[in-house]
């Protein structure tokens, strides 16, 4: 049996739809893939079982992307295609079974959205990745045993979702201070390369004997793996913050001009705070996305600190 699997361009949305990828895999054993979606997400998909072929989809004037998947798939007559983009051209290809996005108002979260797809939403597939010997080992050099380690996540797809440098700095030092929750942890800052100006405060504010720079570095299934080694993760609403509630790590997420209830980290252990503006007034009457500076202000360290401590009691507790 073969799939055409049509997914975002966005890192954060791929992986989100990874639950609804992974119950197809489950539910059709021996089942060979092929996964069309954006560059910057491709890398995500690289280790999955039954992948067959990864279509890189970069965007073109006049959506001539579509009518490029077309060509590259229109000779494959596939047994299931799950279209998660509502591209028309999908519409010409031959399957057997077909699912397609459910466009949907009631604001719900991503993820049952998603799962609505495959009829899914009472019983919704979390998000899942898939990791190669070489990256795991990768990740255990990085990150190797030795005591707790904080991952931070302080860079953002766009300026109004970025919490300060400051703001991190300091919580940083409180959470890793003697009397915090994670007492001396190493610190390990993640982001793109192109994103380090953006991080570099934040890397510069730990001390060089915990800090784990691994900003620009590695690839993102490499994230995924070193992100399993950590003990707790904070950051922006990100693709970042999905891949790490993926990996299974409690992860806290930072939100303000993004809606909360669509976005939030997933998982038994992940959790958000929101800033204290709420998403309806915290966009100036001038705001553009291109120049318009944080809007995170009104999120304080002592919110963050404190959403953080209840997140990590409540691990702490489960597992006791």
């Amino acid at each position: 049996m073969r799939a055409l699997f049509v997914t975002s361009t966005r890192v954060g949305d791929a992986i989100l739809s990874t639950g609804v990828l992974s119950r197809i895999l489950e539910d059709n054993p021996g089942l060979k893939v092929t996964l069309a979606c954006g560059p910057a997400a491709a890398s995500l998909f690289e280790a999955m079982p039954g992948l067959e072929r990864i279509i890189v989809l970069d965007k073109m004037l006049g959506s001539l992307h579509w009518l490029y998947l077309w060509a590259q798939t229109v000779g494959t007559r596939w047994d299931i295609l799950v279209d998660l983009r509502n591209a028309p051209v999908t519409y010409l290809l031959g399957a057997r079974k077909r699912y397609r996005l459910i466009r949907s108002r009631d604001g719900g979260h991503r993820i049952r959205t998603l799962s609505r797809v495959i009829g899914a939403e009472n019983d919704p597939p979390a998000p899942r990745l898939w990791v190669d010997d070489a990256r795991s080992k990768t990740a255990a050099r990085l990150i190797p045993d030795g005591g707790p380690v904080l991952a931070i996540g302080p860079t953002a797809n766009w300026r109004g979702k970025q919490w300060r440098s400051h703001s991190f700095a300091e919580l940083i030092r409180r959470l890793t201070a003697p009397t915090g929750i994670l007492p001396g942890a190493r610190v390990a800052i993640f982001g793109r390369d192109d994103e380090r100006p953006m991080a570099l405060p934040v890397i510069e504010s730990v001390p060089e004997d915990r800090l784990i720079d691994l900003v620009g570095h590695i690839d993102l299934l490499t994230v995924y793996a070193c992100l399993g080694r950590a003990s707790l993760y904070i950051g922006n609403d990100s693709g970042l913050m999905h891949l790490a509630a993926a990996s299974g790590i409690p992860t806290l997420g930072l939100f303000g001009p993004s809606p909360a209830e669509q976005y939030a980290p997933w998982g038994n252990f992940c959790d958000h705070v929101q800033a204290a503006k709420g998403f309806d007034e915290i966009f100036p009457d001038d705001f553009d996305h291109r120049n318009t500076d944080t809007l995170m202000d009104s999120l304080s360290v002592d919110q963050a600190e404190d959403a953080a401590n209840a997140l990590w009691a409540r691990a702490r507790d489960a597992v006791v």
